[in-house]
């Protein structure tokens, strides 16, 4: 029984089936191992009206099947290899009720779910078997994205009872359940319940004569019925979709004049999913056809959507279309992105990625591109337990000979953004040499790498470099530096010894660095999912910390977070870090937008802009011991926790003067296109041996820019990252029986625009600040649909809503309500 867990949702799909099952001892040895005939005879099955099978699937229900059988468990099992998957699987299903001990314990145990973890408990004249489907082994077949947040929660649960009198199998009754859901959202749930009941007619049935022979090789010998050895696991079953349309019949009907495409669109997120999957069944000849037809504006969204199909005819198309001495840089840099934001990559993928970065001359801002591209499919094909390919060893090394012989600091950066990427336990020591002896660049580079690293490789030496650095014991470090090296401590199951030395070095500190570190404390200590908060909760109780002498810094630094949404599968949260210099101008800020789910946490987005040597353009003094720094403005981001190529919006006074003169307006785009987000297949065979198909997939269409105002006369800086976007997620099951195929499925999508702007004036003091977090509406649809095909009829059912999210504003904090009422007043006027 398939049911859509969704409110409202049409009613499912069930099946119910009866058999009569011959079962005959043909041979038994005196240590009592038997050769058991297995035959199923009578079927019936519905629902409601009668479904009946074809004669050439009756006749091959109804061939015999052998196993080997000895204290209640099945040693092996034979057949006929060729008979079809579906059949055969029905026959692994009843076999598999005959799988059982006669003594309580735990065990490992082979039947139709694979090789599992089952435990006995007895009373009187029953048995109780429980099976931990969570531990089953089987046969690989499927996949799902590296990311587990944008994975599939599978909840299962399988009982059976066995009576057993005169040691004498009566009757088996086996349940079981699984409950599948996205991982971001378990309102849209299917719930599959599979029941079977053996019971005992007679034991006195006539059949087959027993054979003779030595051994159960002599008895096989013996009979004329095929008897090939077979696995006891369920074979997973493929359905051909005879309704999805082909790339071949896509292009006879391709029209170039009329795509048209916004990739903040649902519809065009949907077209996107779609492409892929013809493009999974396609030859490479079209596939390349499809490339080369379509228009200029269209190459990029193609190119996105055969790096996501990721089949082998689709990469050997790119690696024929693609010439990374002739294409635009945009183009480029598109696939390259692609590819770093694939959700499963291959080893294929990243050995076309390292073949078209091999020994050519390549534009900068492309080499840079796939530098850290590589990085991420490193990192994916690690988690993937794929780290011993050739083509990860190979750009592994590819990267860290890249770090040795870099001899330029914007080389050596990027080549640490990527190892950030790849999140290898091994380049730990690599990152930190560079982050205690590097230039501020490269130390902020190696810094952001490590922060990416999850909390269990923030080992004691870790930690020991971080104080170094954050205390200066060695060396002087820029403040950026030291405070990035004080988050990871802060972050990392912190000791309290480290919490109680980092605030009472804010004490002696400059204002602001000592203001947004105790901003930073607090916030979390506020913050419920900060795995910190409770060792900071226990040291604030302590009065020689927590007083008004530490904690009364008066800067303009800040730092914030908290949710934005709340489900009971998902926390979003938004958080803003401030950085200002004494002066009074803004010198790093970090926008974070994360995902919290399960356990997991995903950083969805996070942009830093940086701006330096503001100060000394405005005739500000440096303070005393510290170099006057270049004047520079820059921005990079990660998403969906891959680093992307830093953007520098000015270097220099000369560039900067340039760049106001010729300025377009028009904001810098970040990141534009079309990402696979979630790519799940997962086969679950029943205990009948059935099995059911659950199919994930969910595209983001995403479009981001950032602008960077600055007014020398007006003596104002604003920003603005600007986020629109489309989400449409696929999400089915699908049940196959020799007698009834049905889908349920439930489709939804939504579209957003998210605004951050924040607005400095800097011609007084103190300087001012406005931020602004605004969300447009928010449209959404959702439809759920129930197929059921059995022989020649079929029937569809459909239910759905739709509506609007109103737009919001967060109210961020009080402070900055009022200072931004005085600054958007004052604009007005």
């Amino acid at each position: 029984q398939l049911v859509d867990a969704s409110t409202p949702s049409p009613r499912g799909a069930w099946l119910r089936a009866e058999a009569l099952v011959q079962l005959h001892r043909l041979w038994r040895d005196r240590g009592g191992e038997e050769l058991l005939q297995v035959q199923v005879q009578d079927s019936t099955g519905g629902p409601p009206e009668e479904i009946a099978l074809s004669q050439e699937a009756q006749a091959e229900l109804q061939q015999p099947v052998f196993i080997s059988w000895s204290s209640g468990k099945v040693k092996a099992f034979y057949g006929d290899e060729a008979e079809s998957i579906l059949i055969s699987n029905l026959k692994r299903g009843i076999i598999s009720l005959l799988q059982l001990q006669p003594h309580a314990g735990t065990a490992m145990e082979e039947d139709v779910s694979g090789s599992c973890q089952v435990t006995y408990a007895m009373s009187n004249h029953s048995i109780t078997k429980t099976k931990d489907l969570l531990s089953c082994t089987k046969p690989k077949s499927g996949f799902t994205s590296v990311n587990k947040i944008f994975g599939v929660e599978w909840q299962p649960t399988s009982r059976s009872q066995y009576m057993v009198k005169d040691n004498l199998l009566q009757s088996v009754l086996a349940e079981e359940s699984h409950v599948v859901s996205p991982a971001l959202r378990s309102t849209t749930g299917i719930k599959i319940s599979s029941r079977q009941q053996l019971q005992l007619v007679s034991s006195q049935t006539p059949g087959p004569a027993e054979v003779a022979g030595q051994s159960l090789e002599d008895a096989l010998s013996g009979m004329k019925e095929q008897h090939q050895p077979l696995g006891m696991p369920s074979l997973p079953f493929r359905r051909v979709c005879t309704l999805c349309p082909s790339l071949r019949a896509y292009l006879k009907g391709f029209d170039s004049q009329r795509v048209k495409m916004d990739t903040s669109k649902a519809a065009t997120t949907w077209q996107f999913q779609r492409l892929i999957q013809m493009l999974r069944g396609a030859k490479k000849r079209d596939v390349l056809q499809l490339l080369r037809r379509a228009p200029e504006a269209m190459i990029p969204f193609v190119v996105e959507a055969a790096v996501a199909a990721q089949s082998v005819a689709s990469l050997a198309a790119l690696s024929d279309f693609l010439d990374f001495s002739k294409d635009s840089k945009s183009l480029l840099e598109k696939f390259l992105y692609a590819a770093a934001f694939s959700p499963r990559p291959s080893g294929d993928l990243l050995c076309l990625v390292l073949d078209k970065l091999d020994g050519k001359q390549l534009a900068p801002e492309v080499r840079e591109t796939g530098i850290v591209a590589m990085g991420s499919l490193v990192g994916k094909l690690c988690r993937q337990k794929l780290c011993g390919l050739q083509e990860v060893e190979r750009g592994v090394e590819t990267i860290l000979a890249g770090l040795r012989d870099a001899e330029e600091e914007p080389k050596t950066v990027i080549y640490l953004l990527a190892l950030g990427n790849a999140v290898l336990p091994k380049t730990i020591p690599t990152l930190l040499d560079h982050a205690e002896e590097g230039p501020a660049t490269v130390t902020t580079a190696a810094i952001s790498a490590l922060r990416q690293f999850p909390t269990q490789h923030i080992s004691d030496k870790v930690k020991r470099a971080m104080r170094r650095i954050f205390h200066e014991t060695r060396k002087s470090y820029e403040k950026t530096c030291r405070l990035a090296a004080a988050e990871i401590l802060l972050d990392n199951e912190p000791l309290p010894m480290d919490v109680i030395n980092i605030l009472l070095a804010a004490s002696e500190l400059e204002t602001e660095m000592a203001m947004f570190l105790l901003l930073k404390v607090q916030n979390n200590l506020h913050a419920d999912h900060h795995p910190s908060r409770k060792i900071m909760k226990d040291i604030m109780r302590d009065p020689r910390i927590n007083n008004y002498n530490l904690f009364s810094k008066a800067g303009i630094s800040s730092s914030f977070s908290g949710p934005l949404t709340v489900t009971q599968d998902l926390l979003s949260t938004f958080g803003l870090d401030l950085l200002f210099l004494e002066g009074g101008f803004l010198r790093k800020s970090v926008s974070d937008f994360s995902l919290l789910s399960h356990g997991r946490r995903l950083r969805a987005a996070q942009v830093t802009i940086e701006a330096q040597g503001m100060e000394s353009m405005l005739g500000e003094n440096v303070l005393e011991g510290e170099e006057e720094p270049e004047l520079m403005a820059g921005m990079s981001a990660i998403f969906f926790n891959v680093q992307l190529r830093p953007i520098i919006f000015f270097q220099g006074y000369t560039d900067l003067m340039a760049k106001v003169l010729l300025s377009s307006g028009e904001p810098t785009s970040m990141v534009k296109g079309n990402l696979l987000l979630m790519d799940h297949h997962q086969v679950i065979p029943l205990q009948s041996g059935l099995q059911v198909t659950i199919k994930l997939q969910g595209g983001l269409g995403l479009d981001i820019s950032a602008n960077m105002d600055v007014s020398i006369w007006e003596q104002e800086l604003k920003t603005s990252i600007n986020t629109r976007g489309s989400l449409a997620i696929d999400f089915q099951a699908e049940l196959d029986a020799p007698f009834l195929q049905a889908t349920l499925r439930n489709q939804m999508e939504m579209e957003t625009s998210i605004h951050l702007d924040t607005m400095l004036r800097f011609s007084g003091s103190p300087v001012l600040m406005c931020l602004q977090l605004r969300e447009e509406q928010v449209p959404y649809r959702e439809i759920f649909t129930v197929s059921k095909s059995a022989g020649s009829q079929s029937s569809t059912t459909r239910k759905g809503r739709q509506g609007i999210l109103p737009g919001r504003e967060f109210a961020l904090h009080r402070a900055n309500s009022k200072v931004c009422n005085l600054l958007l007043t004052a604009e007005e006027e």
